[in-house]
């Protein structure tokens, strides 16, 4: 079993940190310093940009250092947004623009059916690489519905919650924890530093 360990986060979104940090513990994750710039997410996958991510700031501090990168993966769109959907609206688009794009986009469809993936590389100072990746499956809401949460969460209604339609910016962060994406790498990854179960 290893003890606590000091990762530096290779993100500046702050929702993302707060929520791995709870995650994490008893793990330490550190803000990633102002100095450091992260490279272009220019990659065709999840897991690519999350390692872009972790490899440019684990050879710019030589620290153990983890990314994250997540999205929204719609079948009825083609799997858009995808890997941009932090950006579907535009480079400087807010969540509330990206969630109003989607939804127009997908007005009078069907097929409402939605995967949340997230993928979380680990980089350590020996150069070891590792990857860990949770999934939510679930369908969009017509309106945004809820104030938690945040990006596509108050359109996103999971099947987790049999019998409820409530989105996961109207469910309680220690239940959205339990079922999202996020939480189910997270809790894969702290499984592999031989933390939690």
């Amino acid at each position: 079993m290893r003890g606590a360990l000091r990762i530096v986060m290779a993100s500046r979104n702050q929702h993302k940190v707060r929520e791995l940090a709870g995650l994490l513990a008893p793990h330490t994750l550190e803000p990633l310093p102002d100095s450091v710039q992260l490279p272009r997410e220019d990659g065709e996958t999840f897991a690519g940009n999350a390692l872009l991510k972790a490899r440019a700031v684990a050879a710019a501090m030589g620290a153990a250092v983890l990314a994250d990168d997540s999205g929204i993966v719609v079948p009825a769109l083609g799997g858009a947004p995808g890997v941009r959907s932090a950006r579907y609206a535009g480079t400087a688009a807010t969540d509330e623009q990206n969630l109003s794009r989607l939804l127009d986009e997908m007005a009078g469809e069907e097929d409402r059916r939605a995967t949340y993936v997230c993928v979380l590389a680990l980089v350590e100072p020996d150069g070891s690489e590792r990857l860990f990746e949770g999934r939510c499956e679930g369908r969009l809401a017509d309106s945004p519905r809820g104030a938690g949460g945040f990006g596509y969460d108050p359109a996103f209604v999971p099947d987790d919650l049999s019998g409820s339609e409530r989105t996961m910016a109207e469910i309680a962060p220690d239940e959205k924890d339990a079922i999202s994406h996020r939480g189910h790498a997270a809790r894969a990854l702290g499984a592999a530093l031989g933390e939690l179960p």
